[in-house]
């Protein structure tokens, strides 16, 4: 089995601003070693390819897990973090399913990325899971159904909640919010507490709530491509 896990190229918070974001560094090592852990090969695409940036914030102290730790020290893992693979050499094809973890940056491109747009869109079409967490959902903006409606449209769906970017002060910051994109898609928006787990699945589409959903949201892919 085989899972491409799509991350931003984008390092800055906004496009002419010089505070650091990035990728959330848990909603990728948790997914990663879950995958990995299972025997799944993994490859790390972004836009741009090379490092994909990690944001700061997410690397402070009281946001470390296990799995955080354990990338730290993994060579390999740290290798492949700084040398993923542009985007648009890959292919749905060449894999078994799809995963976005989130962080800041990939409102800022690969919800903008036609690469990325296609890559949702094929994947989906040709009947494999996709999963997105936190602002990862962000990244459905523009992807289309087979019928050309917006692909959440009627289906159950979560993401970063409005009270969640509130509380990190940063609904002044980001270029849309991912709860209200969701809703103005048509998406049935679900949300759980603040902070709290919540995943979400309709068919193909998982999408999880915040970082505490990445490590759910990749057990049911996961489960999903065993089946």
């Amino acid at each position: 089995m085989k899972v491409l896990m799509v991350l931003t190229s984008h390092d800055k918070l906004g496009w002419n601003t010089d505070e650091k974001s990035g990728l959330w560094y848990e909603e990728l090592a948790s997914p990663y070693y879950i995958f990995r852990d299972a025997g799944v090969d993994v490859v790390l695409a972004s836009p741009k390819g090379g490092k994909s940036p990690v944001d700061w914030r997410s690397e402070l102290p009281q946001f470390q897990t296990d799995a955080t730790k354990r990338f730290d020290a993994d060579p390999e893992a740290l290798a492949a973090l700084a040398s993923t693979v542009p985007l648009a050499s890959v292919s749905h094809q060449d894999f078994d399913a799809v995963f976005y973890p989130g962080g800041h940056g990939p409102l800022f491109d690969l919800a903008e990325d036609p690469k990325s747009v296609g890559l949702i869109e094929s994947t989906i079409a040709a009947g494999k899971p996709l999963a997105l967490v936190c602002h990862g959902p962000g990244a459905l903006r523009h992807a289309k159904s087979e019928s050309g409606q917006p692909l959440v449209k009627g289906r159950k769906v979560t993401g970063f909640k409005n009270s969640e970017e509130a509380a990190v002060n940063m609904t002044a910051h980001v270029p849309f919010s991912v709860e209200d994109e969701l809703k103005r898609l048509g998406g049935e928006y679900s949300s759980a507490d603040d902070w709290h787990p919540h995943v979400v699945e309709d068919g193909l589409l998982i999408t999880g709530q915040s970082p505490a959903s990445a490590d759910p949201a990749a057990r049911l892919l996961l489960s999903r491509i065993s089946s």
